[in-house]
């Protein structure tokens, strides 16, 4: 199972140039902190934010009160040096010469490599800056517009080299003021972004795309109606990551997507889709809501993102606080799909930093969360390769507070692991069987994975009616019942 760590590269490579009293640049990141990166548990990181930013962007971003606003709240000491720009308004796919250039890159993922880690890099599919070379190379790439709605509409137009573009948008929201619309129907955007997602093929092991519903054919049609010309045969997606896995059969494709449209892109050719619904259910509702959501066929769910923060939510140290995220993060864990880790969210930081900023607050670290996690995502990694099974938990007539519990098995040929969490803020009682017969007739012993706590008990009880269980207010039981003598 995949599971990602993104880095915000510019902040981090920044701080790192503090801790060692040099510039640091990707290609000569000492050797000790790769080991920190690539930390147990950890297979995939994400270098968020590598490429050219765009000074034209940069120009716009500075004359934006509101964003300057958001700058400040981040960053109370901010000065315009701490502002770089937008990682997502891309001058071009070319590593920032700040940060090392391709040759940085190169030794970075080498540097992964060599410790088993996988190296993904962002792609924009919807819009590009305002400066692009394909402004003035590849013009029928973008959605264009005339001098008339350049007047009537400035907001959503805007003049580059002489021509009028649309500002990228959705079909939700105004347009954003710093970067220009691609076209998703045309034949040269199509083999523009094929060759483009080849060459960071050529420097990476897979791809996380920026927004990746709105090239859909359904979607772009919605939010550009005649304009974008006419709704090709074939929708986008299919159309580029065939032609790109023909070049990188193994290369990972992963999306950041919303409104429900996961389930589509993974038919389109997506390895891995953003799950917001089950963020939001376990930031905003209960453990019913939660296991309604984990009962989505398995095929579905392996291909999945689970996170409770990356650089676009709030830190889960705030949106979560206390317990509850200590909870968030067993059951995220510990889902099949993929998992997503947010550099910073170990150590329990609390201010989510806009991109465009190159400095964060300085906060203190959370030892004790850091010490958590760090155990949390080294304990799962082999249980998380087996055979994921919901389990259901069951009460008394006068007790239903096991409504509050929520609980999974995996199932590997060494191990069997059991996961339940109390996902409320009240204690909670209830049995949960298990799912493996062959306990019956034995006396079993269950050790924590995080703390090596052990419960002795007859197997005939585990399987029925049930482990009792029995835990105060967003507390876990991450159970290890390993076979064998003992274990069945």
């Amino acid at each position: 199972m995949t599971v990602i760590y993104e880095i915000n590269t510019l902040v981090w490579l920044g701080e790192l140039s503090g801790r060692f009293g040099r510039p640091v640049t990707l290609g000569d990141v000492p050797g000790e902190v790769w080991d920190e990166v690539a930390r147990p548990g950890v297979d995939t990181v994400w270098l968020m934010g590598v490429w050219e930013r765009s000074p034209a962007g940069l120009r716009i971003a500075l004359s934006n009160q509101e964003l300057l606003a958001s700058f400040r709240a981040a960053l109370p000491d901010l000065t315009e040096a701490d502002i770089a720009g937008s990682p997502y308004c891309v001058r071009n796919y070319v590593v920032d010469d700040a940060l090392g250039g391709p040759e940085g890159l190169a030794a970075a993922r080498a540097e992964l490599a060599a410790r088993g880690v996988r190296l993904i890099l962002d792609y924009v599919p919807n819009h590009v800056a305002p400066d692009h070379p394909w402004l003035t190379e590849r013009p029928d790439c973008l959605v264009r517009g005339t001098p008339d709605d350049l007047a009537r509409a400035p907001e959503a137009f805007l003049e580059a080299g002489g021509q009028v573009y649309a500002r990228g948008r959705d079909p939700y929201f105004p347009p954003w003021p710093d970067v220009v619309q691609l076209n998703a129907f045309s034949e040269r955007l199509r083999a523009a972004t094929v060759e483009t997602l080849v060459s960071i093929g050529d420097q990476a092991d897979g791809v996380r795309c920026d927004m990746a519903m709105l090239p859909m054919n359904d979607v772009f049609a919605k939010t550009w109606g005649e304009r974008a010309g006419q709704v090709p045969a074939g929708d986008f997606w299919p159309y580029v990551i065939g032609r790109v896995r023909e070049r990188h059969p193994g290369l990972l494709f992963v999306a950041e997507a919303y409104w429900d449209l996961e389930r589509a892109l993974q038919q389109q050719g997506f390895d891995h889709c953003y799950d917001k619904r089950l963020y939001d259910r376990l930031v905003h509702e209960d453990a019913g809501s939660v296991r309604a959501h984990v009962q989505a066929d398995l095929g579905y769910q392996r291909g999945l993102v689970r996170f409770l923060e990356n650089h676009d939510e709030p830190r889960a140290a705030a949106a979560l606080p206390g317990d509850r995220e200590r909870a968030a993060a067993v059951a995220v864990a510990t889902l099949p799909g993929a998992t997503l880790w947010h550099e910073g969210q170990f150590e329990g930081r609390r201010v989510r930093l806009p991109v465009f900023l190159s400095r964060r607050p300085e906060e203190r670290a959370d030892t004790s969360l850091r010490d958590f996690h760090e155990r949390l995502v080294a304990a799962v990694a082999p249980v998380r390769e087996g055979e994921w099974r919901l389990l259901d938990c069951t009460g008394w007539p006068d007790n239903d507070s096991h409504r509050n519990l929520l609980a999974w098995s995996w199932t590997t040929d060494r191990d069997r692991c059991l996961v339940v969490v109390n996902y409320s803020g009240e204690p909670a009682q209830g049995r949960v069987p298990l799912p493996w017969d062959g306990l019956r007739g034995r006396s079993c012993q269950l050790t924590g994975l995080l703390d090596g706590s052990t419960y002795d008990r007859a197997g005939d009880e585990l399987v029925d009616p049930g482990l009792f269980v029995a835990l105060d207010a967003w507390q876990w039981h991450l159970l290890s019942l390993p076979r064998g003598p003992g274990g069945g």
